[in-house]
Formats: C-alpha cells, structure tokens, sequence
C-alpha cells in the first residue's frame, strides 16, 4: 500500500469558498502533471522546486474543470515524507468530487481514514503518540485542548518517555551481558544504580499517570451537575453561566422535568453544565423521571454543584442524600439567594468548598468558577506541563508502572538476573508502545481509523 500514490479531500466536507484535495507518494507529479495545466507554458512540477506554488487549470482532456493553485513538497520535506501536492481549488462539491475522480483516473488511489498521517509515521516524520495528537488538535474544542494537543505533537510526551525507556535500555544491556557470563559471576549491572534509576522512573511514570484525569476533562470537557432542591436557582444559574435563557425559570416547584445541557468555556477549559430536575418526593411520574435521571447525572459528572437557599436550616440532611449518589466526583456547595438574608444559615464544612452567590444579582459568580477551576487542579502553567490525555497511553503506562513495582520488589528479594531481565523488558515494551517503537498491525490500524480521510 506504501507503493500507491493517494490522494483525497483535505478539507471539511461541504462546499465552500476553496477546498483543499491533497496528494501524497511516488508517482504523485506524474500524476497530476496528467490533469494539471501551468498558466506559465513548459513549467512541469516535477522540475519545481519544494515549498512553490503555481498557478494554472485542472483539465479534463480538452475540458477547463477549474482555476487552481498547486503547492509542491518534495520528499522527504512533506508533511508524509513522499513527494506531495495541495490542489487548491473552488469549493463547489462537484469540483471537488471531479478532480478526485480525474486523478484517480490518472493513476491515483482513494485515501483511507488516517492514511496521509499513518505514512508520516512509517517515514520517521512522527512518531505514534505525536500521529495521535494530530487527531487530537483537530477535535480540539477549547483553548486548553489546543495547547494540550499542540504540546504532546511537538513531542512532549514522546520527549519524557524516550528518555526513560533509553536508560533502561543501556541498563538492559548491562544485565543482558551478565547473562551471558553467568558462569564467570561477573557483574556489570550495579544494583544501586538500578535501583536508583528504577525508583526515579517510578516517581515520574505516577505523576504522569496522576495527569490522566485532568487531561481527560481538558479533552473531553468537564461534566458538572447542577442539583438541589426545586426552585434554589438551577436554571437561573445555568442561564447566567451560558449568558441565555436556556431554561425555564419559574417560582413553580418542578418546573424542571428532564435535564438541560449546555456548555461553555472558563479559562480555555470547557464545561459541560447539566442544569437537573430538583429533587424532592414527588407523585407526578414525569417528574420523578426527571428526578431518577438526576441521580444517574449525578453518578456520570465529575463535578456537583449543591445548590442550596441561603436561609435553609436542614441543608446538612439534603447533603447527606446528595452524597449517597457520590463515589470520586469533586463537589461544591453553592449557596444562592444571599441576597435575601442578612443571616444566612451555618455553611461551614471542611469537607467540600463553599461559594456564596445571588444568582438573581449576578453577584459572585466569579468566584464559582474560579472555584470550578480548582476543582479540575487547573493552572495555566499546568497546561505547558506533559499531560496524558489519551487512554492507550495512559493503559500501557499502568501496565509499565506495574512492572516496574515487580522490578523493585525483583530488587529487594535479590532474584536471578534472568527473571529480574524480564520484568524489566516489559517497562520498555509498555513505554516503546505509546511511542510507536514497539507496536502491533492491529494497533495502528485501530489507531488511524478513526481519523479523518483527508489527514
């Protein structure tokens, strides 16, 4: 497949002002050299030097399709590392479908999903993890997601774990070696120096692990639950975060029957907010619907705002309901309506972060999220960090980070350099897999296809 030239639509699907339809392998100038009409006579791209771009026709025999720039890359300074070209053309879909019809006629192949950056890995341009933070960048929806993406592209990730798996690769070496003099009982390998190594790999291989969950919600966005009783300001609240009337607001208890989702983005992050039914014992059976997918929203969120009323003398009791429904989600207690008591009810608590506000008065609504921030271990600094926001890295990181707790206790039992060799070949198997050195058919091809055809 290596051997095909492909090509394929690189923009989003639909008609615009210009799109973008690439082409990318051996044969690619001689290829739309058979479709492609310079405006400047006797200039072939195959004589054209890389990073030019030439103006002329896309021709069908005799027919004039369209007016194009062409873009020439020449191996291996491409985005694949073959010889390409972008063919910009007007955004009409039936140009688009016609020139990719004209260069498959020429000799060309349709582009699988993923194909353009699968040959960028294969030809060393990228490796794995960076391949992945390309899908990455272009699902990102947020500010934070963008920084996280365009970091880990640039090789922040591969950059912290090639070094890791490097050392133990030169102290494999040296226990491999010792292997092969075990009658001599030669030493090469100091255990000391192992063990050093072994404990500093750990403390790293955790920390990146801690990230996964911070870098998951800046992928994926963050899912907060707004619950409580009816008529504390839900809605209100919803509607003042999104700066809408998304819900209704009413001073009719149940008003809400059914979860309202929306979001919005606070510092780069996104958030999804999901406004609940208000909870309390009901005979209307719509409304305790509502209330029963409350609580599995509960259950889904990583983040619960209780609300509760300023001057609400039981809101200890309606804390301890909430808090059956919660197993790991972060929670804050937002207390509204402080503008309708100079006393508002007792809200101390060490166990979960308080934010008085008026809803109503827009008042302190700064401070919630700012506090919604803290709650996800946000800082702008974070962000520059090296954050695992993908499962399969953060997977063969568990497993690496296992075989290097049978490293160490290998270590304290002084087993034989045969059994302790082993384990210490699966913490670089699990690192090289994230990185691509180490990786299966099956793996890659799960891996592009969830790409987009034209990258």
């Amino acid at each position: 497949m290596l051997a095909d030239t492909i090509t394929a639509i690189a923009t989003a699907p639909g008609s615009g002002a210009i799109a973008v339809i690439r082409v990318s392998g051996e044969d690619t100038f001689k290829i739309v050299e058979k479709i492609f009409r310079p405006r400047a006579k006797g200039k072939k791209l195959s004589q054209q030097k890389g990073y030019t771009i030439h103006f002329g026709e896309i021709v069908d025999g005799d027919e004039v399709i369209d007016e194009v720039l062409v873009s020439v890359f020449r191996a291996p300074h491409s985005y694949t590392g073959e010889d390409s070209v972008e063919i910009s053309c007007h955004g009409s879909l039936y140009i688009q479908q016609k020139i990719i019809e004209l260069l498959v006629n020429a000799g060309a192949r349709v582009a699988q999903p993923g194909e353009f950056t699968l040959r960028a890995y294969l030809n060393g341009k990228m490796d794995l993890a960076q391949a992945e933070a390309v899908a990455d960048l272009i699902a990102a929806n947020s500010e934070a997601a963008r920084r996280v993406a365009f970091n880990q592209l640039r090789g922040g990730v591969s950059r912290e774990l090639r070094d890791l798996r490097q050392r133990l690769v030169d102290f494999a070496a040296l226990i491999e070696l010792e292997l092969d003099f075990a009658e001599e009982d030669v030493e090469f390998a100091d255990r000391s120096q192992l063990r050093d190594l072994i404990l500093q790999i750990k403390q790293r291989t955790e920390k990146l692990l801690s990230t996964f969950r911070y870098g998951n919600a800046i992928k994926s966005g963050i899912p907060v639950a707004i619950v409580g009783e009816p008529n504390v300001g839900k809605s209100t609240l919803l509607n003042l975060l999104l700066k809408e009337d998304r819900a209704i607001v009413s001073d009719i208890p149940g008003t809400t029957r059914d979860t309202i989702e929306d979001v919005i983005t606070i510092q780069g992050i996104l958030f999804r907010f999901i406004d609940t039914a208000g909870l309390r014992h009901t005979r209307d059976q719509i409304e305790a619907l509502g209330i029963e997918r409350t609580k599995q929203m509960i259950r889904k969120a990583q983040i619960v705002l209780f609300m509760i009323d300023a001057r609400d003398k039981d809101w200890r009791q309606k804390l301890t309901q909430i808090q059956e429904h919660i197993t790991d989600q972060k929670v804050i207690i937002v207390v509204n309506k402080i503008d309708l008591t100079d006393k508002p009810s007792d809200f101390d608590t060490a166990d979960y972060p308080v934010v008085f506000l008026s809803a109503k008065y827009h008042k302190n609504i700064e401070q919630l999220e700012q506090t919604l921030l803290e709650a996800i271990g946000y800082s702008q600094h974070a962000q520059d960090e090296v954050i695992l926001t993908n499962a399969r890295h953060y997977e063969a990181l568990r497993r690496a980070h296992e075989a290097i707790e049978r490293v160490i206790e290998g270590l304290d039992m002084g087993l034989s350099n045969d059994l302790l060799a082993e384990d210490v070949r699966q913490v670089m198997y699990y690192l090289g897999e994230i990185t691509g050195e180490i990786t299966a058919d099956e793996v890659l091809g799960n891996i592009f296809s969830r790409f987009c055809i034209g990258k």
